[in-house]
């Protein structure tokens, strides 16, 4: 597939540098717009949205359960419905996004947002708040896909690494501030918060291109010029790049529909490889497990939960920023297996520090989990996604990407579904297995992740599914 993590490259795209014609435009598609980063800020407000739900739970807990009479059992099923609503979201992102665009997913997603938010912060018994959660679950499973995919679709490829990564700076950003804001708000008016960015993101769609991949996909060509020479900018030759994206459309169109079963064509063997087993060891380290069960995990070793928690989320935020600085610059594979390696040796050191039990094993547990927090922003939290919204054609891409983050939600749930159960087995030799696990990442990435920057979608698409062979 691959030599040296590098794809072949495209015999039919040759180099296109950046130079001045006569007529003065610009022939190149890395100009970087205020319509493109307009564009990436809108989409993100979902990103943003997502960390908020994903982190309300734990503060909201205590304030829930006094308020409505809540039993723990009962409030461990509002949580887990966030799940629940992530997986089915998950089944249906990749149609709904090639169906209606990925604006109108993205519109769609933040409607299931706004009322479960409004469910959640208004609610009077369980039902309303478990319907709620439930809703907030499926926004953000669509909200999973179509972002970071949107993001790779608008920008130009000098660029797209960072701002694609963005979408999980965000994420860590509104986790972060649901955290914070929760020690000092009660968890309705932490609730109304949550809503913001998503009516934010409402109304901000309105004023945002639609995809232009996605107006090649369904064959409307004229939208696709305006929408491209939009994106780069008055002054920049956009011929080049819209006759690419139009041909290959037509090239990959040509060859199999969207259809799930067609997924499993050997052409498509490398790249669902790729982008499933991103989703996978994303996950399976114990990633979620530990988001969720951090604050046991720290009063178990001995350390403040609300220190550790605390600083946990905080700590993402300076991880996943070096990674939307980095991805362009140092590449998507390098971070992937310094991420995947800092994952494995963090793991370790939790899991011997337990097995220790000793004066140390408090301050270990903090930096092991720290170290974990780093490693995981600093690459497997973003550049997963990044390289999933990358390497599936476009004829494939809405069964792909649902298949992909339907194994993403799954296997978060089940890592956090069983945490609790190898815990009381041995919690050193739980993390002892996480780190075995992210060290299987780590020869999954160096394997048979390609390293995708500087290429356009459509060198990546056609070179990792053979068709320039």
């Amino acid at each position: 597939m691959e030599e040296n993590g590098l794809l072949p490259r495209s015999t039919l795209l040759a180099p296109n540098p950046r130079v001045i014609r006569e007529d003065n435009l610009i022939e190149s598609d890395s100009s970087v717009t205020p319509v493109v980063v307009f564009s990436t800020l809108v989409a993100v407000c979902g990103s943003f949205g997502s960390g908020c739900s994903s982190g309300f739970s734990s503060p909201a807990e205590s304030g829930i359960m006094e308020d409505l009479g809540l039993s723990t059992a009962a409030y461990s099923v509002f949580g887990s419905l966030l799940t629940v609503g992530g997986i089915i979201g998950s089944l249906i992102n990749g149609k709904v996004a090639d169906l209606i665009g990925r604006r109108g997913a993205m519109w769609l997603s933040e409607l299931f947002c706004i009322v479960g938010w409004f469910s959640i912060a208004f609610s009077k018994g369980a039902w309303s708040l478990d319907l709620g959660r439930l809703s907030l679950g499926i926004g953000i499973g669509l909200i999973a896909y179509v972002v970071p995919v949107y993001i790779a679709e608008i920008t130009p490829k000098n660029i797209r690494g960072s701002f694609t990564t963005a979408n999980q700076f965000m994420v860590s950003s509104g986790l972060a501030l649901m955290f914070l804001l929760g020690t000092v708000v009660s968890w309705r008016i932490l609730a109304i918060i949550g809503a913001v960015p998503c009516i934010i993101q409402v109304f901000a769609l309105f004023f945002v291109p639609e995809s232009p991949r996605w107006l090649a996909k369904i064959g409307r060509e004229k939208e696709l010029e305006a929408t491209l020479q939009r994106l780069r900018g008055k002054n920049v030759d956009i011929s080049r790049e819209a006759a690419d994206i139009k041909d290959y459309t037509e090239t990959f169109q040509g060859t199999s529909e969207d259809r799930f079963l067609d997924l499993f064509q050997r052409r498509y063997a490398d790249s669902l490889c790729v982008g499933v087993g991103l989703m996978v060891f994303q996950q399976i380290g114990g990633t979620n497990a530990i988001a969720y069960y951090a604050s046991s995990i720290f009063e178990e070793a001995g350390f403040s939960s609300d220190i550790g928690t605390i600083s946990m989320a905080i700590i993402l935020i300076p991880a996943t920023a070096v990674s939307v600085l980095l991805a362009d610059k140092w590449g998507r594979r390098p971070l992937l297996l310094v991420s995947a390696a800092g994952m494995c040796l963090s793991a370790f050191l939790v899991g011997l520090a337990f097995l220790l039990q000793n004066s140390s094993t408090s301050i270990l547990v903090y930096i092991g989990i720290q170290g974990f927090s780093v490693a995981y922003g600093l690459g497997l939290a973003g550049l997963a996604w990044v390289v999933m919204s990358e390497i599936y054609p476009i004829n494939i891409k809405g069964s792909a990407g649902s298949l992909s983050t339907l194994v993403n939600w799954s296997t978060s749930w089940l890592v956090s579904f069983t945490f609790n159960f190898m815990a009381e087995w041995s919690e050193g030799g739980t993390f002892l297995i996480y780190s075995a696990l992210c060290c299987l990442g780590v020869v999954f990435i160096a394997k048979l992740v390609p390293e995708t920057k500087g290429r356009t979608l459509e060198e990546i698409q056609a070179s990792i599914a053979h068709f320039l062979q």
